[in-house]
């Protein structure tokens, strides 16, 4: 009888230990939603996308560490439902996307506020700058998906805000036309990888 507790306890903190191990993450294509708000003239706010990305991270669900945040965008993928708009956006006033075709976030880490609220302090690297970045991250959903690829899976919103002049993108600041304040929105549903 001792041996078999002693076997039932070993299994149940090999369970445990599984449990609370980091995990790598990718972002779902099909299920993810890189856009930001900027504003024009005062009037409303401009809606753009970002259609071509690939990401990742690992996570700890149990100590909610987080690591090797990397999300890479390329620029030229600019959708703002504008054909006029979208090209000079992607010119030298803005992006500038044949010079710098991509932009990049990385993280180390991340600061837990709540069980499924957090901060992610990292960096932007865009025109050939970096600057600190921090996005607010809520997760919303940690569940097996219940069809389809069938991975653990989980459901996030993340908000920041990046000031374009940082990196040197003044075109309209000055006079007021375009923002210089650019809201970043991501909702993404992240894939387990390595189950």
């Amino acid at each position: 009888m001792t041996r078999l507790f002693a076997g039932i306890a070993a299994l149940t903190l090999g369970a445990t230990a599984a449990l609370g191990e980091p995990h790598r993450y990718e972002l779902d294509p099909e299920h993810t939603t890189i856009a930001f708000l900027v504003d024009h003239l005062g009037y409303a706010d401009t809606l753009g996308l970002f259609l071509t990305f690939e990401g990742g991270f690992t996570y700890d669900m149990d100590t909610q560490d987080l690591s090797d945040v990397i999300i890479t965008v390329q620029t030229a993928s600019v959708e703002s439902f504008n054909e006029a708009r979208d090209g000079h956006v992607r010119s030298g006033d803005f992006l500038n996307v044949e010079t710098f075709p991509v932009m990049t976030f990385t993280a180390t880490g991340g600061t837990p506020t709540s069980a499924t609220t957090g901060t992610v302090e990292g960096e932007l690297n865009l025109l050939g700058q970096t600057h600190p970045l921090t996005l607010d991250v809520t997760l919303n959903k940690a569940a097996k998906y219940p069809f389809g690829h069938g991975r653990f899976t989980l459901g996030l919103s993340a908000r920041g805000t990046v000031t374009r002049s940082a990196y040197g993108m003044t075109y309209a600041v000055d006079n007021g036309f375009v923002g210089d304040e650019v809201q970043l929105i991501l909702e993404t549903e992240a894939m387990r990888i390595d189950e």
